[in-house]
């Protein structure tokens, strides 16, 4: 039976997008994942440049706002990946196990193109290192890797993804 994830933040226009597009690239086949924000802003054009980094397309995914799953949509999982100092966070009504997951907010960053195009790229490798972490806790292990996977976040946070291509349980 496949599950439903849904990632909160307070804009839906970078991590839970970002976490949305991971789970779905690494798993698909047992979750239903979804993202939304309390304010939907347009996705950051930062965020789809450091996915297609990693092989992942995010221009079809769209900002929306949790207002349009309140009632509507049962989740298993509700995942907020806001950072601590933010006032706009998000919180989903209903059943389901809920975790937190702080993360930076990158589009907040400031500094140089380079300085803030690293801070989407630490961002990014953060949540794809906590999601396999997630996934495996859940007894599910990608073995399908990413392009540009790898990285030093993922050996700082939890196992890669093992060779082979697959899930195993």
């Amino acid at each position: 039976m496949v599950k439903k994830v849904l990632f909160l933040s307070s804009a839906n226009s970078a991590r839970s997008q970002m976490a949305e597009a991971f789970l779905r690239a690494l798993a698909a086949d047992a979750f239903e994942a979804q993202s939304a924000g309390s304010v939907p802003r347009d996705l950051h054009p930062l965020a789809l440049a450091v996915m297609a980094e990693r092989g992942i397309d995010i221009t079809e995914q769209r900002p929306q706002g949790l207002h349009e799953y309140i009632g509507a949509v049962q989740f298993d999982h509700v995942i907020t990946v806001c950072d601590r100092d933010e006032k706009a966070c998000p919180v989903f009504p209903g059943k389901g196990t809920r975790e937190y997951w702080p993360f930076d907010d990158p589009a907040r960053a400031e500094g140089s193109d380079d300085e803030r195009l690293a801070a989407f790229r630490a961002v990014r490798d953060q949540i794809d290192a906590r999601l396999r972490r997630w996934l495996l806790e859940r007894r599910y292990k990608p073995v399908r890797e990413l392009s540009g996977a790898g990285t030093a976040a993922d050996s700082q946070h939890g196992p890669a993804a093992a060779p082979g291509g697959g899930w195993a349980r």
